[in-house]
């Protein structure tokens, strides 16, 4: 009777055992289902708004712009109303604006200029940003970047014949003066930007040798500065002022579509490459559809049309490249501290104006 009641309890045990063991499958079988129903859930978060609308603000060139945009908008099904200028100027209007948001997104611009203006923009991380190099990825939740913009000297080849320029000391030939298009670094991003690599290429951001040859270039300008970032280099393809201080994306832009009175200088001091920034406009009125267009711009199908149908630089590693570009390895690059300019820009600034008061201009 004893080995009966064992036997019993035995089978007893097993069958618990097995139960058990079937209630853990099923749980670790529901974990699992609940795990890729929620990966499935994120990569479907992004729906798009009710109204198929998007308001984009941007600097950025015809070629830029006529690539992506018309992508985004044939891979969405949402319509892009567009407002172009300076980037100054649209920040301007986004502080203007602020109480009643009218963009959705702004599509260009230094990130120095957004991390000035940081309380404008909602924090959204694109979806892409973990496939991007660590050193261009959003760390700080509200600056999306796409690509990468280098400072560079336009060159009308008709006005300069005889006159060296491969660099920024060139620029102080007095042959130039008055000759010397740019635009205001207190409103341009661009023109921030080459503010910023003429003084790491002459000594540094706080260098008195540095603000003087800044000083000098200046005094060559002659008070010749142009109302936004465009007419620098459409002033000297056109013929009215002999040289620019622009940056690389128009001005190949200028020569691809066969302007060739204009050559484009790499300084031999050195080129930073930048990269652009894009943002959602905090209380936007098209929130998801910003979002849409952020993932977008870090996506390889659209970094392989900057890199292919552009002469924009993509920011990602793997994005096919035109050979139609000057391969950057070619090219002497200098870094941006970009922690230092950002603390610093307004004492950058201050001190630039400073300096053209003092020079009249």
């Amino acid at each position: 009777m004893k080995k009966k009641l064992l036997s019993i309890l035995a089978v007893f045990g097993l069958i618990l055992a097995s139960g058990c063991g079937n209630n853990a499958k099923e749980e670790n079988d529901v974990k699992e289902e609940k795990a890729e129903t929620k990966v499935e859930e994120s990569a479907e978060e992004v729906k798009k708004d009710d109204e198929e609308t998007l308001i984009v603000y941007s600097p950025n060139s015809e070629g830029l712009i006529n690539s992506i945009i018309p992508a985004f908008e044939e891979k969405y099904g949402i319509t892009v109303q567009l407002e172009q200028a300076g980037t100054g100027e649209l920040f301007t209007k986004l502080r203007g604006e602020a109480s009643a948001p009218v963009a959705d997104v702004i599509f260009g611009g230094s990130f120095s200029t957004y991390s000035e203006n940081k309380d404008l923009f909602e924090e959204y991380v694109s979806s892409h940003d973990s496939e991007l190099p660590e050193a261009f990825r959003n760390k700080d939740g509200y600056k999306t970047s796409y690509t990468l913009d280098g400072s560079v000297i336009i060159v009308n080849k008709d006005l300069t014949d005889g006159i060296e320029i491969k660099g920024y000391k060139d620029l102080l030939n007095p042959e130039l003066k008055g000759k010397i298009a740019t635009s205001d670094p207190t409103s341009s991003s661009s023109a921030f930007s080459h503010l910023t690599n003429m003084l790491v290429a002459m000594g540094g951001y706080e260098s008195d040798e540095a603000w003087d040859y800044v000083d000098k270039l200046f005094k060559n300008i002659d008070g010749k500065i142009q109302s936004s970032s465009s007419s620098v280099y459409k002033t000297v393809v056109d013929g009215e002022m002999a040289v620019g201080i622009s940056y690389e994306d128009p001005v190949m832009q200028l020569i691809k579509d066969g302007a060739d009175n204009i050559d484009i200088v790499y300084m031999e001091e050195g080129v930073i490459f930048l990269p652009a920034g894009s943002g959602i406009i905090k209380n936007c009125s098209h929130p998801n559809n910003a979002k849409l267009f952020m993932d977008f711009l870090n996506s390889k199908e659209a970094q392989d049309i900057l890199g292919t149908q552009t002469t924009n630089r993509p920011i990602r590693e793997d994005a096919e490249v035109s050979d139609f570009m000057k391969p950057i390895k070619d090219i002497k690059q200098l870094h941006e501290d970009y922690d230092y300019v950002n603390e610093n820009r307004e004492k950058i600034i201050e001190r630039f104006t400073n300096l053209l008061v003092e020079a009249g201009n």
